[in-house]
């Protein structure tokens, strides 16, 4: 009858409803205050700052309707907030208080429609369902005209959009909204005058004072390594402390660190907080914003798991993705929306190291593996050729050779000044740390060793000892194994240098001896052994040894010659001049520090001037013309600010100060001698 149509299945028309009015749905005087909260948290902790924020913004009774929307990525703790500081003001809102779960980002459903919250929210004033009208449009008109002449708290937890929040606001002077969502709605903030409240990760601070409230402040002190580790292990989100809490909470016999030790050895970083709830499940909270984005934002999304450092700009998510950066600005704007990645800065983007793990598990379950290869040696070119472009900048005497062919670099990505160098260096250092030993793990030893060249020039001027030689024994070990003794040498070389200039110069010398050896053997490289002897004739000089001092300079200075290399005979007639100066030759100093000089001046190479200018420093100091040294050493000593070298800096300003204590100046020589000793501290 069903399939035909049988009309005497129909039930009869409706009767027409009534116009509402509100005297007549009137109910008694409990049904005006629902207090529909959620219970809070017991062991809330931290959010001092966000709980001040949301208090200066409770309404007085007169003032008008205010929303506030509270945003941040999953499991950042937006609702725990919300209900806490609700709960908190609740009494400055008499006449109820209403909760809904919008279901926006809800791992068990699809997202409430706005009629379904307002019919919930009309129950709670006791409308009988025969009275509420079937346009939304007058459900909304009811809805506010019953909160007409009332203060009530709205809380919309788990917004979707802004679209699903507007018929659900209240219009009455004296009433809350608090919005939370995973996404900025915007709309809200430029439609609705809505208050903005981003919510980040936890600070240390507040992570320990959450986790003390859930197991105890005296279990917590005992192990506070193991807390420490634990913070980490949870990227110090909310939602995965409070499930490591409840690990611990279950075993309380066990120790934190063995808690800390699931955390660090578990085969994928997101199982320790697996719990069978798709609410708290940290895998499945993520996934509702996940599968909300458009599949060009979910690609890249993926692709971003593969990128190893803690940011990542513009140029480099479009070399990943293999897109033009315009089209990349406007994904990273979608998943920036949805808080899948964070704009810490103006065009530098992040995510926590969950999230990281998640998008890399996504890569691995739904790329080719070609793709993520090839995806990895984009960036990987991307980096080396700008890290190239950036140390040429910086130091075109000692620079990687450019790899072929050069892959598109975006114009605004490329630093085309020395300045601009220097600032991309010191923003992409952490990232190109990483990209060495991404680069290295992927089999990719050219890229390897020549980034960790590309890198020293920046990290050996700014005394990063320790990153200096991550970088150069990562390349070393990627060189060593695909037999590539061209990498090999240049490693040796680098870690000699980073050895020499932090102090450590017996383990320097057989490692420079060796790069030497090996650069010999193989020919193109005279540069780097002008650079060898260099540096082996600076350890001489450290060790009194002058005559082989000389001897390693004006062979530096042959080989120079022979390759007709201009840049390379600056730095050696230096080299050269400045052996003689040590030896007492001053004449001969000054006739080769000056060829050096005129010769820098002339091709624009200020490290090599600063240089000439340092050893006629010392020769006039020699010579007892006071004046005249201190005005090389200042010249000097500008020049090495300039390329931002503090190495040299500090040594400048420590031989400055040798001349003004024998020229009697003891205030000016104290004054350099403290600036010297201070940098020389703050570069170990």
């Amino acid at each position: 009858a069903i399939l035909r149509q049988d009309p005497s299945l129909d039930t009869p028309a409706p009767a027409p409803v009534p116009a509402v009015t509100l005297r007549a749905a009137e109910p008694g005087p409990a049904a005006f205050e629902p207090a529909q909260l959620p219970p809070p948290v017991a062991a809330f902790a931290g959010r001092g700052a966000e709980l001040a924020s949301l208090d200066a913004i409770v309404p007085a009774p007169d003032d008008g309707a205010v929303v506030s929307v509270i945003a941040g990525t999953a499991g950042v703790g937006k609702t725990t907030l919300a209900v806490h500081w609700a709960h908190r003001v609740a009494a400055n809102f008499p006449d109820g208080q209403l909760y809904v779960n919008l279901r926006g980002f809800d791992p068990a459903g699809r997202a409430a429609a706005a009629g379904q919250a307002l019919r919930g929210f009309l129950d709670a004033f006791a409308v009988p369902p025969e009275r509420i009208p079937a346009r939304l449009e007058d459900q909304v008109a009811l809805y506010r005209s019953l909160l007409a002449g009332r203060r009530v708290l709205v809380l919309l937890d788990n917004a979707r959009d802004a679209e699903q929040v507007r018929p659900l606001l209240p219009g009455s002077p004296g009433c809350l909204a608090v919005v939370t969502s995973r996404s900025h709605l915007t709309g809200l903030v430029a439609g609705q005058g809505a208050y903005p409240l981003h919510l980040d990760l936890l600070p240390p601070g507040e992570a320990r004072e959450l986790l003390s409230r859930r197991l105890g402040s005296t279990r917590v002190s005992r192990e506070p390594d193991a807390v420490e580790e634990i913070i980490a292990g949870c990227a110090r989100l909310p939602l995965a402390l409070t499930i490591a809490a409840a690990r611990a909470a279950a075993s309380l016999s066990f120790p934190l660190a063995s808690v800390a030790a699931d955390l660090r050895e578990a085969g994928h970083v997101l199982d320790p907080f697996e719990v069978g709830d798709a609410a708290t499940d940290v895998r499945a909270v993520f996934s509702c914003s996940y599968w909300s984005l458009s599949d060009g934002a979910a690609r890249l999304f993926r692709l971003l798991g593969l990128h190893p450092g803690p940011d990542i700009t513009t140029g480099a998510a479009a070399s990943l993705a293999g897109l033009p950066p315009d089209q990349v600005r406007g994904l990273l704007a979608e998943l920036t929306r949805g808080y899948l990645l964070a704009e810490q800065r103006p065009g530098r983007y992040a995510c926590h190291d969950l999230l990281r793990a998640y998008a890399a598990e996504q890569a691995h379950q739904h790329e080719a593996e070609a793709d993520t290869e090839a995806a990895v040696r984009r960036y990987l070119d991307y980096c080396l050729h700008t890290a190239c472009t950036a140390a040429a900048l910086v130091d075109p005497f000692f620079t990687p050779p450019m790899p072929a062919p050069t892959p598109p670099v975006p114009a605004s990505s490329a630093p085309a000044t020395i300045e601009a160098a220097l600032a991309w260096y010191a923003a992409e250092r952490a990232g190109l740390l990483a990209a060495v030993s991404l680069a290295a793990g992927a089999g990719l030893a050219g890229h390897a060793w020549r980034l960790a060249w590309a890198l020293s020039t920046f990290l050996l001027r700014r005394g990063r000892w320790s990153d200096h030689d991550m970088a150069c024994q990562a390349g070393l070990d990627a060189a060593r194994q695909a037999g590539d003794a061209a990498g090999e040498a240049h490693c040796r070389l680098l870690l000699g240098l980073g050895y020499a200039r932090s102090g450590r110069h017996p383990d320097a010398v057989p490692l420079l001896t060796d790069a030497l050896r090996l650069l010999e053997q193989n020919d193109g490289y005279g540069r780097t052994q002008v650079i060898a002897h260099s540096s082996l004739t600076w350890i001489a000089e450290l060790e009194e040894r002058y005559p082989d001092m000389l001897a390693h300079a004006e062979r530096a200075l042959e080989i120079s010659w022979a390759a007709g290399d201009r840049s390379m005979e600056i730095m050696s007639l230096g080299d050269v001049g400045y052996c003689h100066a040590r030896l007492g030759n001053y004449s001969q100093a000054i006739s080769y520090c000056g060829q050096s000089l005129a010769r820098s001046k002339a091709a624009g190479e200020r490290t090599y001037e600063s240089a000439a200018w340092d050893s006629l420093g010392y020769v006039y100091h020699q010579l007892r013309d006071h004046r005249r040294a201190v005005t090389c050493y200042e010249r000097s000593l500008g020049l090495a600010r300039e390329v931002a070298d503090r190495f040299n800096e500090a040594g400048i300003l420590d031989r400055l100060g040798d001349v003004h204590s024998s020229s009697g100046d003891h205030d000016a020589a104290r004054w350099a001698w403290s600036q010297s000793l201070r940098t020389f501290d703050e570069i170990d």
